[in-house]
């Protein structure tokens, strides 16, 4: 065996690394809960592969109906395929930080399951609109607002994905899990409803699966947000009540309705929105009443309200759904964080 080489002095130390940087590589453990929610991740993880997608026959729906079906889940996927994207993003971000070893791999966990939900979306559409969301062309009127919203809807997505791009490294983990949390209450409170009113085997497994997903992941976001909520200054306070009330004009188009006056839409995207979505209803999704959108998400909203304001955050005022609160003035698409 040969000796070691021993510099006269001792050895050298190393060069200090330059911050952000994933080096030097650690693996710390604070918060026993998350590495539990972690390894739970590992045991559920699910195959959108495995659902009996041959029992989706395109031919069980009419033409509306499947183009219904279609621009539903091109709307989810306005948000289910940024999932993966920004926590990917925010996973790199985590490493570079020196995050804990649990909140790493928990983001890792979540970057997984987001790409399961994208690829639902994926499988569905190719199953009953080959070429959607957008690589299709309309044969009438009908077709063609869909395609049209379909495509207004994702320059609106690409607004966003750009804001969210700079708030990684402008906002503090508070402020960003605060949006991360609205998000996957969110998506638990529409999967849920989803789930029990979709009349379709094949949807109602994906939505269950996809729920459950979402329900651990709100959890993954509570635990971190009660380690980093204590000692909040008043201005990070301040910027979480805009991002709750810019949480919920993003993540209102899948819920319910986008809010009048910040979405960059044409005058009859609503209309046709509304009727692209009572398509998607009367075959059998599971798409919520107007109503009963609107209930659940108030129902959504009261759970983080209640949340939030342990912590002496302020909750915004919420008018569309009657929800009185501290008033937010414009918000920039600039500064909104979209999670789902």
């Amino acid at each position: 065996m040969a000796d070691l080489t021993i510099p006269e002095g001792g050895f050298w130390p190393a060069p200090e690394i330059p911050q952000p940087n994933i080096y030097p590589m650690e693996w710390r453990v604070e918060t026993e809960k998350l590495a539990a929610i972690y390894e739970k991740s590992k045991r559920v993880v699910w195959n959108p592969a495995d659902l009996s997608w041959d029992g989706l026959v395109p031919e069980d729906f009419t033409r509306e109906q499947r183009l219904g079906i279609m621009y539903w889940f091109a709307v989810l996927a306005n948000f289910d395929a940024s999932g993966p994207a920004v926590f990917a993003r925010a996973t790199i971000q985590a490493f570079e930080k020196h995050e804990e070893d649990p909140v790493r791999k928990c983001f890792f966990s979540i970057t997984r399951d987001e790409m399961n939900h994208e690829e639902c979306c994926q499988r569905t559409i190719a199953k009953l609109w080959p070429g959607g969301p957008l690589n299709w062309t309309p044969s009438d009127d009908l077709e063609s607002a869909a395609h049209n919203n379909i495509g207004w809807l994702y320059h609106n997505g690409g607004r966003y994905w750009n804001g969210y791009t700079s708030a990684v490294g402008k906002y503090s983990l508070p402020v960003l899990f605060t949006s991360f949390m609205m998000g996957e209450m969110a998506a638990s409170t529409l999967f849920r409803g989803m789930a029990s009113g979709t009349r379709h085997p094949v949807f109602s497994e994906m939505f269950q699966r996809i729920g459950r997903d979402e329900s651990r992941h709100l959890q993954i976001c509570m635990t971190i947000l009660e380690n980093e909520w204590p000692g909040l200054t008043d201005e990070t306070r301040t910027l979480i009540t805009r991002q709750l009330r810019a949480g919920f004009v993003f993540l209102s188009m899948i819920l319910w309705e986008p809010p009048e006056g910040f979405w960059e839409l044409p005058p009859y995207f609503l209309p046709n929105h509304r009727v692209l979505m009572d398509h998607a209803r009367q075959a059998g999704l599971g798409v919520l009443s107007y109503e009963e959108q609107a209930e659940n998400w108030r129902v959504a909203m009261a759970r983080i309200r209640a949340i939030v304001e342990r912590w002496g955050i302020a909750f915004p005022a919420i008018p569309e759904l009657d929800l009185e609160g501290v008033p937010v003035d414009f918000i920039d698409p600039e500064d909104i964080i979209p999670v789902f």
